[in-house]
């Protein structure tokens, strides 16, 4: 499972639970961190690291959790614990077992499922939905039936451990842990990256997972609440400072977390925006640009039946257009966009072109995937 002993942050990130969890584990059953070096914290070792998961394992199954420490006390077992016998057996390991229990994968997504997906993204080609297909080349089995052993994971195959964490958390309905671990790793990485290698993963894992079971829609709702709470809670520059960044959706259109994103990965760069939220009318669009005059505007379209170039050309025609007219997100059609309104592909991308326009001056920020 792991190679090196790791700190409490990084084993409650690997396991999905929160780090006070594991400090309440530690205190009260004796499950703490056994490696101790002169002059350092404590560190979970692989052997550590073996008995938790089996507490979390067995904690998710209804066992409560002074049952469950006895257990992992008892010896050190493989990751792939055989479980009490009265809380069933341990999941098939072989590849053949593994067919038999998951069955075969949807070859194609419903409308939801993709909904879903594609909240990781700012445009089409925006997002890697592609390589969280279940079943390809031997990935893990994420989008696939739920496991025994403590409910379904909803991570997305390309998914890292943090966002592998963050998936086993809401799959228990976790709400506290996700908001924690998400909380730490946009303390620890900033907005952009904790979008891309945690939030993406899971919201991408949990469209596949619906897709694929017509199921799990609740584990969307704690994501996405967890999601927006703690985007919204990453600083604001102060109230006096000018605001020239308008952020909206379509008409009609009702998915915002990636607006969100944009609007707290701006803000940790110390430029402020205001936020329209969801379905905003053409009409209400125009009158909020001249009343505040930005300089930019970027209106987001998850569906294609959102996505009216009529909204856009409205703000190019009008008598206050700004520098900056751009469409986001995967409802947009780039054929059927005017010349000179930019599709943003990216979060990235949808920073450094708000960027240019909101502080011309200050050097060019390189925000790639990592």
């Amino acid at each position: 499972m792991v190679d090196e002993a790791l700190t409490a942050g990084a084993a409650a990130r690997r396991l999905g639970v929160a780090v006070t969890t594991l400090r309440t584990w530690h205190q009260r059953y004796g499950l703490g961190p056994s490696q101790h070096s002169p002059g350092r914290h404590r560190r979970y070792t692989v052997e550590d690291m073996q008995r938790l998961e089996v507490m979390r394992r067995l904690t998710a199954r209804g066992m409560t959790p002074a049952e469950a420490a006895g257990w992992a006390r008892r010896a050190v077992v493989p990751m792939d614990v055989a479980m009490p016998s009265s809380l069933g057996h341990a999941a098939p390991t072989d590849a053949a077992a593994r067919q038999r229990r998951d069955g075969p994968t949807a070859a194609g997504q419903p409308s939801r499922g993709r909904d879903l997906a594609d909240a990781g993204k700012l445009s089409r080609g925006g997002g890697p939905t592609d390589a969280g297909k279940p079943g390809r080349g031997g990935g893990p089995t994420d989008a696939r039936e739920p496991r025994r052993g403590g409910g379904p994971t909803v991570a997305s195959a390309r998914a890292g451990p943090a966002a592998r964490g963050v998936a086993r958390a809401a799959a228990r309905l976790d709400a506290a842990s996700v908001r924690d671990l998400l909380e730490t790793h946009v303390a620890d990485h900033g907005v952009v990256a904790a979008w891309h290698e945690v939030i993406m993963p899971v919201l991408v894992g949990v469209g596949e997972r619906y897709a694929a079971t017509q199921r799990f829609i609740e584990v969307e709702h704690v994501v996405s609440r967890c999601v927006a709470e703690v985007l919204g809670a990453v600083p604001r520059p102060s109230p006096g400072a000018p605001t020239r960044i308008l952020l909206a959706a379509a008409d009609e259109e009702q998915h915002t977390l990636p607006l969100e994103a944009l609007a707290a990965a701006l803000a940790e760069l110390g430029v402020p925006c205001r936020s329209l939220g969801a379905r905003v009318p053409p009409q209400a669009l125009d009158d909020a640009v001249a009343r505040t005059g930005p300089t930019a505007v970027v209106l987001w379209s998850q569906q294609r039946q959102t996505a009216d170039p009529g909204q856009l050309g409205r703000l190019l025609d009008g008598p206050h257009r700004p520098l900056l007219v751009a469409a986001a997100g995967p409802g947009w059609d780039r054929a059927e966009l005017p010349d000179t309104v930019p599709v943003l592909g990216s979060l990235p991308e949808a920073v450094t072109a708000v960027m240019a326009v909101a502080d011309p001056a200050r050097p060019r920020i390189d925000l790639r995937w990592c």
